[in-house]
């Protein structure tokens, strides 16, 4: 029979090894906590690839005669949007949403961040001045540029943006376009897109959490 004395060494180091333990797993715990990377950012009108996609380089022209290549690309964001200037419906639309969300991205200092690219696939009709004063009226920082089918068919390939340019019956010219509007990363790689209907308010939301946590 064990005497009260020797019982309760025995006691304390049951109690010690258990204590031990929980403070072992916690420790796992909250560093496997700390270590492990953020839950990714949940975005609203954002639609983002598994992986960045590499662009190629391209040559369009600004409707200030300056050229516009990937290089301009580089260190900022980029929203690239495929349009024509006598686009009756989506494009003033598109346009005018996109005018809003950088009034939001404004209030938060972030506007200068971000650029937005029109780039028109009906360049015998917009001309530099009147492709350059379509744009404007939404927002002068806006960019506006075109190029030749081929170049614009080639960069159209590159972010999954497709367009056409035929003429009725009458001789009207009629243009399609996709209506997403892509997402340049500061490496110039397209990371994803915005799809129509455009919300302002969730599209600046989505733009502050990718200048929050990158792509």
């Amino acid at each position: 029979m064990n005497s009260p004395s020797s019982s309760a060494p025995r006691g304390l180091s049951t109690w010690l090894i258990l204590l031990a333990a929980l403070a072992a797993g916690t420790g796992l715990w909250l560093g496997g906590w700390l270590l492990a990377p953020p839950a990714p950012a949940k975005f609203e009108n954002a639609v983002l690839y598994p992986q960045p996609r590499a662009v190629a380089d391209f040559s369009l022209t600004r409707a200030n005669g300056k050229p516009l290549t990937l290089a301009d690309w580089r260190g900022h964001w980029t929203i690239v949007y495929f349009g024509y200037s006598n686009c009756p419906d989506v494009c003033p639309t598109t346009l005018a949403a996109f005018k809003q969300v950088w009034k939001d991205l404004d209030q938060k200092n972030q506007s200068k961040l971000v650029q937005l690219d029109f780039i028109s696939v009906d360049p015998q009709r917009d001309v530099p001045e009147t492709l350059g004063k379509y744009v404007s009226f939404f927002n002068p920082e806006f960019v506006a540029a075109t190029g030749s089918d081929d170049e614009l068919r080639r960069l159209g390939n590159a972010l999954g943006l497709a367009y056409s340019r035929d003429n009725d019956a009458n001789g009207n010219i009629t243009v399609d376009h996709s209506g997403s509007a892509v997402i340049i990363d500061p490496q110039a790689r397209m990371i994803g897109m915005f799809r129509p209907p455009f919300v302002p308010a969730t599209i600046a939301a989505d733009l502050a959490k990718l200048l929050a946590h990158g792509s």
